[in-house]
C-alpha cells in the first residue's frame, strides 16, 4: 500500500491512468472523445534540494537517475524522457522556475495496456513542479506542455486527450472533449448494472508508436487532398462521411480508409454522448462494437488478441459493448459486463484467451475518478 504522508518528502501527487469510451484515434484530427480519469494511478512525491539537479527515483523499475537542469537533453532510456520533456517546456514557459528536486515515483497502471501511464507521469510531474516551485501554470498549460513533452523528447505525435482527462478528470463522470477547441463538458457515467472492465491482452506488438505517427501522417495526407476542394475544412473530424466518399477514387484506399473512419468515429462519439443523455445503454454498446469494427477494418490499429476478445462477447447478451481501448496493436479491450454474470464472464474468457494464444489475460476493473491532484 502507498504511504502518502512520507515525512521525507514536501508534497504528494497522484495522477491517475485513463479510460476512452469511445472516439479513439480521432483526437490529432481535431474529433470529440470521451475520456475519465480511473482510480488506477501514478503517486509522485516531491522536495526541493537546494542544488541545480534533480534525482528521480522509480520504486516499480528500481531504477534512478539525475537531471542536470544546465544541460536538459534526450535520454536513451525512454521513461526519461517523459520527465525530461516536461521539465523543458515548463522552463520554456516560465524559464529557470525549475530548481534542483527530489521525487519518487510508485504506480499501479500497467505499462503498455492503453491506459495512458506516458500522460499520467507527464501531467503528474508537471503539476507537482508546479506546486512545489509555486510557478503559476494553469491546467491548460500543464495540458499542453505534457504533450509537447511527448511530441519533442518522446516522439509520438499524440494528440490532446490523454492528458486532458488526466488533469480534468471527475470522479463519476465523463469528459465529452472537442479536442479542437478543447470545449468540454461532464457526463454522468451511469451504466446502471453494467461494469466496466478492462481486459488486458498483456500483448505488445511494438507498432504502437510508430505506426502511431504513420496513422497521424495518412489523417494529414487525406486533409490535404480534401482542403484542396474544399479549403473551408481545417480538421479531418469537421468533414462529412458523404463528402470524404467523394474522394474514394481519389485518395489511395488506406488514405480514404482511413480519413472515413475518422469521420464516421467523431460522429459516432457525438451519438454515444446522446445516448448516455437518454440512458439508452443498448445502443450506445452497438456504437461500442462499430467504433471496434472501424479501428480493425479501415483504421488497421487493432490485432488478433484484441479481435478475438470483442468476437467473444458478441454473442453474451450480459455483454452490451465491447472494444479496443488506445494506441492499439495490443492493449486492453473496455467492456461493459453486467454485474450478475460478472465473475464468470471473467472466468470463462480468461480460459478461452489462454487456450487460444497461451498467455494470460489480465482483467482490470476501473472505478471513474478524480485527476490530478496534490493530496
Amino acid at each position: 500500500m502507498v504511504n502518502n504522508q512520507n515525512p521525507k518528502f514536501d508534497i504528494t501527487i497522484e495522477s491517475p491512468g485513463r479510460i476512452n469510451l469511445i472516439g479513439e484515434h480521432v483526437d490529432y484530427s481535431g474529433g470529440n472523445v470521451l475520456p475519465a480519469a480511473i482510480d488506477r494511478k501514478i503517486t509522485l512525491r516531491f522536495k526541493k534540494n537546494k542544488t541545480n539537479f534533480c534525482s528521480i527515483f522509480s520504486t516499480n523499475f528500481k531504477s534512478h537517475f539525475n537531471i542536470d537542469l544546465n544541460n536538459i537533453a534526450r535520454s536513451e532510456t525512454e521513461w526519461h524522457n517523459y520527465i525530461l520533456g516536461v521539465i523543458f517546456h515548463i522552463n520554456v514557459l516560465k524559464p529557470d522556475s525549475v530548481r534542483g528536486f527530489d521525487c519518487e515515483i510508485e504506480s499501479n497502471l500497467p505499462l503498455g495496456s492503453g491506459i495512458s501511464s506516458s500522460a499520467a507521469l507527464e501531467c503528474g510531474i508537471a503539476k507537482g513542479l508546479n506546486e512545489l516551485f509555486e510557478i503559476g501554470l494553469t491546467d491548460i498549460q500543464i495540458i499542453t506542455l505534457s504533450k509537447d513533452a511527448e511530441h519533442t523528447f518522446v516522439g509520438t505525435k499524440c494528440g490532446i486527450m490523454d492528458q486532458f482527462a488526466v488533469v480534468k478528470g471527475k470522479k463519476n463522470h465523463l469528459l465529452q472533449l472537442n479536442c479542437a477547441t478543447l470545449e468540454h463538458k461532464l457526463i454522468k457515467a451511469d451504466f446502471g448494472d453494467y461494469k466496466v472492465v478492462l481486459l488486458n491482452t498483456n500483448v505488445a506488438h511494438n507498432l504502437a508508436s510508430s505506426e502511431y505517427n504513420v496513422r497521424r501522417d495518412e489523417c494529414q495526407t487525406a486533409l490535404e487532398v480534401i482542403k484542396r476542394k474544399y479549403p473551408n475544412y481545417t480538421l479531418l473530424a469537421q468533414v462529412k462521411p458523404k463528402i470524404i466518399k467523394e474522394f474514394k477514387k481519389v485518395l489511395p484506399e488506406k488514405i480514404y480508409d482511413r480519413a472515413l473512419y475518422v469521420s464516421k468515429e467523431n460522429r459516432r462519439t457525438l451519438k454515444a454522448v446522446k445516448t448516455l443523455e437518454e440512458n439508452d445503454l443498448k445502443h450506445f454498446g452497438e456504437l461500442l462494437y462499430k467504433s471496434h469494427s472501424g479501428l480493425t477494418n479501415r483504421f488497421e490499429v487493432s490485432c488478433k488478441e484484441l479481435d478475438f476478445l470483442v468476437d467473444y462477447t458478441k454473442n453474451l447478451d450480459y455483454v452490451i459493448g465491447s472494444r479496443m481501448m488506445g494506441g492499439g496493436f495490443g492493449g486492453c479491450t473496455i467492456n461493459l459486463v453486467h454485474k450478475d454474470h460478472f465473475d464468470s464472464f471473467l472466468g470463462n474468457i480468461q480460459a478461452a484467451y489462454q487456450e487460444k494464444f497461451e498467455i494470460d489475460l489480465i482483467p482490470i476493473s476501473v472505478v471513474i475518478s478524480d485527476g490530478t491532484r496534490k493530496i
